[in-house]
């Protein structure tokens, strides 16, 4: 082999040798770019997780505030119950009680003006009575006892021993009933 020839041959063969290692690094950066493009769809997924993990977190504290808000008189309200609960002993006591007695009449009148406006303070805040008419409700009404009662149907109340109250969907107290057997 002649020394142009022996120059070709090295020419080529360093030729080649630097297409394959151009090859390699092309290889080798479609490689990392893909892996690149891998990690920024991992993270713009993790992001969007994120974001909506903060919405529904940012949604469910305005529920609880708005709920925190509307059931903030609870505790007065169930507290006030045994003053209403007085009252209205009181109140049915004195109107069986048959006196012509002025005094007697004053406290009755005192004491119906004082129920009342118990009554537009707690219709004012939301707070109600648990009906009893309607028929007996676990949810809303307590059986102390059951008791016969040819007049009632089985399962319907036949007295209310302690009014139950409600506040707006939560029960304050329940009604203490008697049913029937």
């Amino acid at each position: 082999m002649s020394e142009e020839e022996k120059k070709e041959t090295l020419e080529e063969s360093t030729q080649a040798q630097e297409e394959q290692e151009q090859e390699e690094v092309s290889n080798s950066e479609e490689e990392c770019i893909a892996e690149l493009d891998a990690k920024v769809a991992e993270l713009e997924d993790l992001r969007l997780r994120d974001l909506a993990e903060f919405e529904n977190i940012k949604k469910r504290v305005e529920k609880e505030k708005h709920q925190a808000i509307a059931y903030a008189h609870e505790q007065f309200a169930r507290d006030l119950l045994a003053v209403i609960d007085s009252l209205d002993n009181a109140q049915a006591s004195m109107s069986e009680t048959e006196s012509s007695d002025e005094a007697l009449e004053n406290i009755k009148e005192g004491i119906n003006l004082t129920m009342d406006q118990f009554k537009k303070v707690f219709e004012k805040h939301g707070i109600e009575l648990v009906d009893h008419e309607s028929g007996f409700d676990p949810h809303f009404h307590e059986a102390v006892m059951r008791v016969d009662s040819e007049e009632h149907n089985e399962g319907d109340i036949v007295q209310v021993f302690q009014k139950g109250y409600k506040i707006k969907d939560r029960v304050l107290r329940p009604a203490m009933v008697s049913i029937s057997n």
